[in-house]
């Protein structure tokens, strides 16, 4: 059974750092996209990144561009989501889920993770 399991969630201060990890197994990480979504108390789940397959593409939401970054190393079946300059409004739970392909959309999610708390404090 593929198992994607988040780490390196917690509480920051706002303009804080925060480096978020997900770690696959039984996975053929390397035939598919990875993505990060997030989830804020009240809402919807939201796309926040998305990589390709070889780290060649990279998209981002327009509310973390210029502060996250997306990356992956597929010797470790492990995918990145560096998060510096912290807001308040990024509180959330963070979940990364994989696709075969490059999307946006959650529906094109086959496999996710049960997230990680980030809280963002003011």
């Amino acid at each position: 059974q593929v198992q994607l399991e988040e780490s390196g969630g917690g509480l920051v201060q706002a303009g804080g750092s925060l480096r978020l990890s997900c770690a696959a197994s039984r996975l053929a990480f390397r035939n598919y996209g990875m993505g990060w979504f997030r989830q804020a108390p009240g809402k919807g789940r939201e796309f926040v990144a998305v990589i390709s397959w070889n780290g060649g593409g990279t998209d981002y939401a327009d509310s973390v561009k210029g502060r996250f970054a997306i990356s992956r190393d597929n010797a470790k079946n492990t995918v990145y989501l560096q998060m510096n300059n912290l807001k308040p409004e990024d509180t959330a739970v963070y979940y990364c889920a994989a696709s075969i392909g490059f999307r946006r959309t959650q529906a094109e999610y086959a496999y996710w993770g049960q997230g990680t708390q980030v809280t963002v404090s003011s």
